[in-house]
Parts: structure tokens; C-alpha cells; sequence
């Protein structure tokens, strides 16, 4: 037989080819194998990806590390991990727009508030989810370069750095998808309230896998977390307030949203 993908000359107890490593099919396609050709892509049935989830919690450093080492197939890889990161994020998107949109009281949102009241914080919040992922792709450099600047005796170089803050991001995004999903279903109120709150925690935990993935002693911390706390949260405003002026130049707002109602 041969190999479907380059031709090469296989034997017939082979699974993958010793030439290019495709795997070899030998069954017609099934609704059962496609499911399972699903979960394998995305969550490696043999547990990599919990095992991902779990070791980025507890021992981040041997996640990130391992990656950057070599080591490849104990962990799921930082692509896979944005892959999955982005479906959850347009799952949560979808449950946003349809089922919790018309529960929000969006007069009651005071950090988004503008002086129109909750007319203009909804359109400038509809305005801007839809940009959701692609800020999420921003953010990514904006803590690799903190994390470089501030944790980084290890000597890393910024490419390395953009792989623990992808673990980092799509980690915490990953984990947070259950408790956004569950609180959208029963309190879509509270979970815009306490957003910022969220974006909090996303920091720190940010902040606990640069450090992790470092050699630096506990006492530099004093110093280097408000730092590197600092630099995230100028390069994450930043974005934000380039988005709002983006959305301005485009049109999708407008002045009028900030002006009083008459």
C-alpha cells in the first residue's frame, strides 16, 4: 500500500508514514471517528491538554520551559492552546449577543459609563466586543514585552517571551470560559459588573507565570511586580484607547455617544 499524502511504499501494520508522518486511514469516515478526530486535534485524548491546563495552575515555568526546551509532546502546543482559547471566546461572544444582551442594564455599568447613560455605554461595549478577539491577539506582545523587561534572567528572547504569554493568556481564557459561560446563563448582570475585576485577575495570574518562568528571587518582587504590572496595564489602557479611536475614525461611534442627552 501506499502512503495517501506523499506515495511513499508503507507496510501494511504501519499507522503513520516513516516518510512524512501522516497518519494512515484505513476506515471510511463515521461520525464516531470524526468526533474523535475532533477531541484528538483539539484536547489530545490522552489528557495533554488538562495536563496543559493543570501544570500552567501549579508549575507554569515547566509548561512554558518545556516548550522553549524542545520538549513537545508533553504539552499541548501555544498554537493549539490560541486555537481553542479563540473558539471558547467566540462561544462566549455568541452567548453574549443572543441570550444575555437584552439582561444588561447598561445605565448600571459605572466604568463604562458615558454622560448619554447606558445608550452609549451599549453601543460603545456592542462596538467593541466585536473586536474581542483581535484585542486579545494585542495583548499578547504587550505582556511578552513586560515580561522580558522585568523577569527575564533567564535570558529568553522576546520570540521565547510570546510563548509564555500565549500560555499564560489562552490558560487563564481557557480556565475563565467555564465561569463566564455559567454566570452568562444565570446573572449576565453581575458578570459585566464585575469585568474589571476579571481583567484584574487575568493580570496577576499574567504577572505569577512571568515570574515563575524566571530565576528571580522572591524579594526582587517588590520591585519588579509594580513594574511589570505598570508596563502591562500602560500597553492594555493603550490598546483600549487606541480601539476606542479606531472605532471613532471608522465610524461605529461617535462623539455624540459621549454628550449629554438632551
Amino acid at each position: 500500500m501506499n502512503c495517501k499524502n506523499c506515495n511513499n511504499t508503507l507496510r501494511t501494520d504501519y499507522s503513520y508514514c516513516p516518510d512524512c508522518g501522516g497518519k494512515v486511514v484505513r476506515q471510511r469516515i463515521t461520525n464516531k471517528s470524526l468526533i474523535y478526530d475532533f477531541l484528538e486535534r483539539y484536547f489530545n485524548l490522552d489528557n495533554t491538554f488538562l495536563k496543559t491546563i493543570w501544570h500552567m495552575l501549579i508549575k507554569p515555568e515547566e509548561v512554558c520551559g518545556g516548550y522553549i526546551s524542545g520538549l513537545r509532546k508533553k504539552y499541548l502546543n501555544p498554537v493549539s492552546m490560541l486555537a481553542i482559547s479563540l473558539t471558547a471566546s467566540g462561544f462566549i461572544l455568541f452567548l453574549m449577543k443572543k441570550l444575555a444582551w437584552g439582561n444588561i442594564d447598561f445605565s448600571k455599568i459605572s466604568y463604562v459609563q458615558t454622560s448619554s447613560g447606558g445608550a452609549g455605554t451599549e453601543k460603545i461595549m456592542a462596538s467593541t466586543m466585536e473586536y474581542s478577539s483581535l484585542l486579545f491577539l494585542f495583548y499578547i506582545p504587550v505582556l511578552a514585552f513586560a515580561s522580558y523587561v522585568f523577569f527575564n534572567k533567564k535570558n529568553y528572547n522576546l520570540a521565547e517571551h510570546m510563548v509564555t504569554a500565549i500560555y499564560a493568556l489562552t490558560s487563564f481564557s481557557i480556565i475563565s470560559a467555564v465561569y463566564a459561560i455559567i454566570t452568562l446563563l444565570i446573572s449576565p448582570q453581575f458578570y459585566i459588573d464585575v469585568a474589571l475585576i476579571y481583567s484584574l485577575v487575568m493580570v496577576l495570574f499574567c504577572g505569577y507565570v512571568a515570574y515563575r518562568n524566571s530565576l528571580d528571587k522572591k524579594t526582587s518582587l517588590f520591585w519588579r511586580v509594580p513594574l511589570f504590572l505598570m508596563v502591562f496595564l500602560v500597553g492594555y489602557f493603550g490598546i483600549s484607547i487606541l480601539t476606542l479611536g479606531a472605532l471613532l475614525i471608522t465610524g461605529e461611534i461617535s462623539f455624540q455617544d459621549f454628550m449629554p442627552a438632551k
